[in-house]
């Protein structure tokens, strides 16, 4: 008969454990109704012993926004390959995956949480954004956006974000509904940008160009047309 002996973590160690307890709390639970208490006992450690690590629950909190948001961010990479349309609608599969595994989190962070309107928290926030820009600038293959481009992707990000926060007040239309309406929001403010500049005109047409006739950006089209023929 052999008896368990538990072994010591060391100081790193245990300070990615206490992050990734904390996360799956604050991803369950708004972090406002987490307590140390709840930590200490999810992590199996005393409640002092986890000060020890981080000098309040703000700090732990801003340490699992940071595992969360490079986790978000890295969401929105995806292989240059294929068509645009379908290309983000694997981006909006991966971010709902996200929201729906992290809803009260999310929601916490965007609309008012412990962290909010701290300078890390902002940076979190904003470093995601950026991220998803970038990537979105990639895939379209543009390395020096014009000014109506990078308004099309911010407002973009934007929307996909209040879209999410929307969705978990009470996930009232199927998230897969979403996810491809949110991929047809892309192409219709491309379009409606289009309409006012050639350059963004172009580049409208160099990503019809590659679109599939069952594609998103052509089942888009053809909901437009059906309904205009009614």
């Amino acid at each position: 008969m052999t008896t368990g002996v538990r072994r010591r973590m060391g100081v790193e160690e245990r300070r990615q454990q206490l992050i990734g307890v904390a996360l799956d709390l604050f991803s369950r639970h708004s972090p406002d109704e987490v307590s140390i208490d709840e930590i200490a006992s999810a992590a199996g450690i005393s409640r002092p012993l986890v000060y020890h690590y981080f000098p309040g629950k703000l700090s732990l909190y801003e340490a699992a926004l940071k595992r969360a948001s490079d986790d978000l961010a890295g969401r929105f990479a995806e292989p240059r390959q294929g068509p645009l349309g379908a290309r983000l609608l694997r981006v909006m599969g991966r971010y709902f995956d996200f929201v729906d595994e992290h809803g009260p989190g999310f929601s916490a962070l965007m609309r008012g949480g412990p962290a909010v309107g701290s300078s890390t928290t902002n940076a979190l926030v904003d470093s995601v954004r950026q991220a998803a820009y970038v990537q979105i600038l990639a895939h379209l293959d543009v390395t020096e956006p014009p000014a109506r481009l990078e308004l099309v992707v911010r407002s973009w990000i934007s929307l996909a974000e209040s879209t999410a926060l929307l969705w978990l007040d009470g996930r009232r239309i199927p998230r897969a509904e979403l996810e491809k309406q949110l991929v047809h929001d892309f192409a219709a403010l491309l379009a409606v940008s289009a309409a006012h500049d050639e350059e963004m005109g172009a580049l409208l047409r160099r990503v019809v160009a590659d679109e599939p006739a069952d594609g998103p950006f052509a089942d888009l089209v053809g909901r437009l047309v059906a309904l205009t023929a009614r």
